[in-house]
């Protein structure tokens, strides 16, 4: 039943307390798979809080859409979005720590919009045959801030298909197929990010069959370690488990013998950081077996963690990096791998060859999302923001016996909300609560995993709006008790 809608039939023959409680278990089930978008929560907002504008959009939503988990049915409709805040067709504000990851600069920028503009009139689209002066500009930039090491670049229009350029490109390089990835993974939505990542929603029939030689293993998550080290606090035992994830990692490649890489997100987004050391042991287990090391940092590359590449904090080179996103500023679709520069040995084959690969306008996008990076020092204040707002999360969960954990890095924040502190169930039903009392007050984050607040605002958020921000929080989570 994973990744399908969970649907009982009522009245149950047995006891009205065996349905509630077979009602509540399909409840949990039912948020943990993905389907909030279909909760009674859900239909409560609808009900109450859209305005015959955003419910006459919604409706047609639903008319000309596929359905399907995740995006149906939309929550609202947004008119206007602007600095780190989304309106609706209601006028309703929320602060938005979401944003799918893409808005890095907050929204409508107005230096990337004016860059954008002059890009129109200058030079609109160049056929796929010819080069351009924004394309060639933004490969000699990634190349430039990229890890040392990494220098070679392919351009596509989103991150699964820069995952499936990664893969190829893995293949051809090393003469295999195999991959070693990790289970609760998200790698995109065409088949090669489905068959690397390991989300049920995104695997479950009928979808497959997945690429073959895609193994997977369990991934680093201390809070919730599977392989039965975790204490009540999560942190990691060195000494007791002998870092077991990433010994995991290498018995794999050195059983399968043939693998040609593993694909891994350096920070979970849930978010779970590695536990320390992780990422050098692995590396070296790739070397010893000759497999490639492929960083997927689609959704936090170019600051969100603090650093401008996630693999910065770990002292780690992979062999490719797959960026996109906030490459786009938030406005057009682009996404990039950068590899080793010895990989270009394939001038007879194509690993992309997109028709919008070096599109001069999304180019434009990307170089001058990363200018303003750069110029306006959002990668420090990411790192600053970030910092002081973890400090004011761990005092909170002092506070509220319902967070059993708090980590993150940089702007990339968790919160996850437990039952029972010693037990760790899930509180789903309380994140949800927790996500449209937020709502009401003017907060957007996402809930993941069905019981993780995600937190993941602008690099350009102020020290005052995460203030803001937090309070919201806190009250929401005042309300639980």
């Amino acid at each position: 039943m994973r990744g399908r809608r969970f649907r009982l039939i009522w009245p149950h023959p047995r006891a009205p307390a065996v349905n509630h409680r077979l009602e509540q278990q399909a409840s949990r089930r039912h948020l943990i798979e993905g389907d909030v978008n279909t909760s009674p929560l859900r239909n409560v907002w609808y009900q109450e809080h859209l305005d015959a504008a955003g419910r006459a959009l919604v409706d047609e939503d639903a008319r000309h859409f596929l359905s399907q988990s995740l995006s149906t049915p939309c929550l609202g409709a947004v008119r206007r979005a602007q600095g780190i805040w989304i309106e609706d067709t209601g006028g309703r504000r929320y602060m938005d720590f979401h944003g799918n990851n893409v808005h890095h600069l907050g929204y409508g920028h107005p230096k990337l919009i004016a860059a954008l503009k002059q890009q129109l009139d200058d030079l609109s689209f160049a056929p796929r045959r010819f080069t351009n002066e924004p394309a060639v500009a933004l490969a000699r930039k990634l190349s430039s801030i990229a890890p040392e090491g990494l220098g070679k670049v392919l351009f596509a229009t989103g991150g699964s298909d820069a995952i499936d350029m990664a893969l190829k490109l893995a293949r051809a390089v090393t003469g295999r197929f195999k991959t070693i990835s990790f289970w609760d993974s998200f790698h995109g939505a065409g088949f090669g990010g489905m068959s690397v990542g390991g989300e049920a929603l995104f695997r479950a029939a009928p979808m497959g069959p997945l690429l073959p030689g895609t193994e997977h293993v369990a991934p680093f998550a201390c809070y919730r370690c599977p392989y039965g080290y975790a204490d009540i606090k999560g942190k990691p035992d060195l000494d007791a488990c002998k870092m077991t994830c990433a010994n995991m990692v290498r018995y794999v490649l050195e059983k399968e013998g043939d693998v040609a890489a593993v694909i891994a997100e350096p920070v979970r987004a849930l978010p779970y950081l590695p536990p320390p050391g992780y990422w050098r042991a692995v590396r070296e287990a790739c070397d010893a077996a000759g497999a490639l090391l492929i960083f997927d940092e689609i959704p936090f590359a170019l600051g969100k963690t603090g650093r401008m590449f996630v693999s910065e904090h770990f002292d780690v080179v992979p062999d490719i990096l797959v960026l996109g996103k906030a490459l786009g500023g938030g406005i057009l679709p682009i996404s990039a791998i950068v590899a080793r520069p010895e990989f270009d040995r394939l001038p007879d084959r194509a690993l992309g060859h997109y028709t919008h690969e070096k599109n001069p306008v999304s180019a434009r996008a990307a170089l001058t999302t990363i200018e303003i990076i750069e110029e306006e020092g959002l990668v420090e204040n990411a790192a600053r923001v970030g910092a002081r707002a973890l400090e004011r999360l761990q005092a909170m969960k002092e506070r509220h016996a319902l967070i059993g954990d708090v980590r993150g890095l940089g702007l990339v924040l968790g919160v996850e909300l437990v039952r029972d502190r010693a037990t760790k169930e899930p509180a789903v039903e309380a994140a949800e609560r927790v996500l449209y009392r937020a709502l009401e007050r003017g907060l957007n984050f996402k809930v993941t995993m069905g019981n993780v607040l995600t937190l993941t605002p602008p690099l350009v958020i102020t020290e005052q709006e995460m203030d803001q921000a937090l309070d919201i929080l806190e009250t929401c989570l005042q309300d639980e008790r």
